[in-house]
């Protein structure tokens, strides 16, 4: 007897459905984009579908920004039992070979 739990989302025509209730919203959005006045304040603003295509480069743009800042602010795996060792000096902590799996220095 099967005693795993199925979910909701573990049907591949349950994901199939949501997906396709999406695409129906997205469309409804555009043709309502002809339909809604809107008060804009810049000329691009009445191309249609302008906002779609806005928010998918806005997205494109936090991505690839985000990508950017990680190869700056991304620290060494070591980088804070170094500081909790008061030690400063790029060379890991003698415990950093753990090899059961205790990321934390604890044993």
């Amino acid at each position: 007897m099967n005693t795993e739990k199925s979910y909701f989302l573990d049907k591949p025509e349950n994901v199939k459905k949501i997906l396709y209730g999406l695409y129906a919203c997205c469309g409804l959005l555009l043709v309502l984009d002809v339909v809604i006045n809107r008060h804009i304040y810049h000329p691009w603003e009445n191309l249609w579908g302008f906002y779609p295509l806005y928010g998918f480069v806005g997205c494109v743009v936090l991505v690839l920004v985000a990508k950017w800042m990680r190869k700056i602010l991304m620290r060494d795996e070591h980088y804070y039992d170094r500081l909790e060792q008061g030690s400063d000096s790029g060379a890991p902590p003698a415990n950093a070979d753990n090899r059961n799996g205790d990321h934390h220095g604890r044993h």
